[in-house]
């Protein structure tokens, strides 16, 4: 066995560590370090609930990437799990896991089936958890377990609870269409829980996680595995337009609401010059994330004071409008880091019918997983 082996082996059972960890905290609403009554050895068990099903999509998913990539002969490494837990309550335990790809992948049709075969086998097993969650719900009583004090109002707490109960700082898992189905039409109404427990319930969160991944993964932009999808479909020239028009929407639409012009009234507004500094500060982070757009400075400024306009002319005309703040960490990293252009291939045959329909396909589960809002913080 290679160093190499013993280090990914390693980190994956650290990672599995972490994520059980992460996951007793979510089940049970507590922390295992720096509070009285910590978490122990008994929750740290349980915590397997969620570890091992979203371990398990994720492991699928990144084999999906290795095995395709074997069978098109690219040299490619075993996945590098990434561990991440701070103990302070609220993490999932790791920041996810990658394959390293050794050469140049030479083909649209190369790119393609491993830029699609990870997330589509990772959806697969997710919809397998996220029937089984949602099919053998626990009876409602299982709350009691994590809030003793819900027990005195019997079955129908939730009447009396979140009535009179102050629940910010509460995270919430935002609707797609795929968990908004599992809610509907598999889960038992009775049995179903208030939105406010649902992070409890470890295969309904990990089933939904692996949805939100299986989300940002598809995203058809850059070297995202959307963006490997998007490219094979249409090739580098049309990938080379379509890509940043898409991250310019992606941005425009994170950041709706975070600034209004009805903000910025100099007579009226004691705090004008402190919102004015924000909101400087918030163009030069727009431009951060636009500046691989192209060589000319110019043309980042450009983008992103443009983005401010219609996130400006959309708050005027639509005052309730919002978007989702948290993606904007991502569309920094997307721009900046990891670049929203897709490397040339030497051969760019187009796909045949098949893998266009699946290309299609993939898409299409894009938007069944994708939440406009994933993670609402009441």
């Amino acid at each position: 066995m290679k160093r190499t082996h013993f280090l990914q082996l390693f980190l994956f059972i650290l990672t599995l560590i972490t994520t059980t960890l992460a996951g007793a905290e979510w089940m049970f609403g507590n922390v295992f370090i720096l509070v009285d009554n910590p978490l122990g050895w008994p929750q740290f068990w349980q915590g397997l609930w969620f570890s091992v099903p979203f371990l398990g999509i994720l492991t699928v998913h990144e084999f999906g990437h290795y095995f395709t990539a074997k069978a098109h002969q690219v040299k490619v490494t075993l996945p590098y799990y990434i561990p991440l837990w701070l103990g302070l309550g609220q993490s999932i335990g790791t920041m996810g896991a990658f394959i390293k790809v050794k050469e140049l992948i030479s083909s649209r049709k190369k790119y393609f089936d491993i830029g699609i075969a990870g997330p589509l086998a990772g959806f697969v097993v997710a919809i397998g958890v996220l029937w089984y969650g949602f099919a053998n719900l626990p009876t409602l009583d299982y709350i009691f377990k994590i809030h003793p004090d819900y027990q005195k109002y019997g079955l129908g707490f939730a009447r009396v609870v979140y009535a009179n109960k102050d629940l910010s700082g509460q995270i919430l898992l935002g609707d797609n269409l795929l968990f908004s189905f599992f809610k509907t039409y598999v889960a038992n109404p009775a049995r179903l829980p208030p939105p406010q427990e649902m992070v409890h319930y470890p295969l309904v969160l990990a089933g939904y996680l692996a949805l939100f991944f299986t989300s940002l993964n598809l995203i058809p932009i850059g070297q995202l595995d959307g963006g490997h999808v998007l490219y094979g479909l249409i090739g580098n020239r049309a990938h080379r337009f379509i890509s940043p028009v898409l991250f310019w929407f992606f941005v425009a639409y994170a950041g709706i609401g975070l600034f209004k012009a009805t903000d910025f009234n100099p007579q009226h507004d004691p705090n004008f010059w402190e919102q004015m500094a924000y909101l400087g500060i918030y163009i030069v982070f727009l431009q951060m994330c636009f500046s691989r757009i192209s060589e000319d400075p110019g043309t980042s400024w450009l983008l992103a004071l443009s983005v401010v306009v219609a996130q400006f002319g959309i708050s005027y005309w639509w005052p309730l409008a919002v978007g989702y703040e948290g993606f904007l960490v991502f569309a920094f990293v997307l721009g900046r880091v990891l670049g929203i252009y897709h490397p040339p291939t030497q051969n760019d045959e187009p796909l045949s019918w098949q893998r266009k329909a699946l290309g299609w396909l993939a898409l299409l589960v894009f938007v069944l997983c994708f939440s406009p809002k994933p993670f609402i913080v009441t």
